[in-house]
């Protein structure tokens, strides 16, 4: 996707932290946390996509849930088009709740079983005055149209739906209230293959139509790239690489989004895939993190120092002179890695 628009930041996140505590005891006193989120800064420009992928627990739909205001970060900030979401009253977020929506993985889940499909988007609509009696069905036959569906959904149960048809109804529910920011959290995951292409398909063409923002969620770097203009990387709370898509997917820098991106399957039978490096060892514990560099059990690279000292996600000046401009990198060694030409060439 190429941007057309040269806008400021819509959404931005400073040193976002998000922890969970764990109990224990008789008392059920807090005898730990769980850091799913650890010092996460990042900014999305208006109309832009920013793809957030990496393994599960790795604290990406974490990050969803505190921006759309489902939970409060422990501590950091986040600021949407300037208003500081972190600190604001519940009044003053209801007047702007509607600026923001979620399209969450399990579709069925995000529809309520009891109610049928008009009651579920007219709502919403008419409670929020985004339509009113007299236009209300004009409303909903255009939204219907936008996601590929028809009139006749209306008066039916989620539960007559294929997982693709209510997929496309939970979007439309989002875009009902014409939000400015869209948090999709692995919304294709839950569907079949060759549905998850339709949906794609969809969230891009929407997102050009519409001129959305969005933070699509996932954890496969295809479907992500699909839909991005911008990617970052994430492994155990932190991000450890962020650029535009096609420089992350094509050139990868570090260790462990080289890793995933060879870790990926070749769909065609006919092309021998070629010998990998395979990752040792099992994703840390967001409990008892690594010390330094979370990545370093794992990688392939490490060495003492990394060990001991946690590198900063920041730009990388070697990325930056091949034509990869702003991307950031949180590696000790990642300007050595281009210059040797051990950074990725997919």
């Amino acid at each position: 996707m190429t941007m057309e628009k040269d806008h400021g930041p819509l959404l931005k996140v400073e040193d976002m932290k998000k922890y969970y505590p764990i109990k224990g005891g008789i008392l059920g006193r807090a005898i730990g946390q769980v850091k799913a989120v650890d010092g996460v800064s990042f900014e999305i420009k208006e109309g832009e996509t920013l793809g957030l992928v990496g393994e599960s627990g790795c604290g990406k739909s974490t990050i969803g849930r505190q921006i759309v205001g489902l939970e409060k970060p422990t501590a950091g900030k986040i600021y949407y088009d300037d208003l500081d979401l972190t600190g604001m009253s519940a009044r003053d977020m209801n007047k702007i709740r509607t600026d923001i929506q979620i399209v969450f993985q399990d579709p069925y889940s995000s529809l309520n079983p009891r109610k049928h499909i008009y009651e579920i988007l007219a709502q919403p609509m008419l409670y929020h005055g985004k339509s009113d009696k007299s236009s209300l069905d004009k409303d909903l036959e255009r939204l219907l149209d936008m996601v590929g569906l028809s009139r006749n959904v209306l008066g039916r149960y989620p539960h007559e739906f294929s997982g693709g048809q209510r997929q496309r109804i939970v979007i439309a529910k989002a875009l009902s209230l014409n939000p400015k920011l869209l948090v999709c959290d692995e919304p294709v995951s839950a569907l079949d293959v060759s549905i998850q292409a339709q949906i794609l398909n969809l969230l891009k063409s929407l997102q050009k139509e519409l001129d959305l923002t969005c933070l699509f969620v996932g954890h496969g770097l295809g479907a992500v790239n699909y839909v991005s203009d911008r990617i970052a990387v994430m492994y155990l709370g932190k991000i450890v690489e962020l650029g535009e898509a096609k420089d992350v997917l094509l050139h990868p820098v570090h260790p462990y989004t080289n890793a995933l991106i060879q870790a990926a399957p070749v769909p065609d039978p006919k092309v021998e895939e070629k010998e990998h490096q395979i990752l040792q060892g099992e994703i840390g514990s967001s409990v008892n993190p690594p010390s330094g560099c979370r990545f370093h059990p794992r990688c392939p690279f490490a060495t003492e120092k990394c060990k001991l000292e946690e590198p900063t996600l920041k730009i990388c000046e070697s990325a930056e002179h091949i034509g990869m401009k702003g991307h950031q990198v949180a590696c000790h060694y990642a300007d050595k890695m281009i210059m040797n030409g051990k950074a990725g060439s997919v």
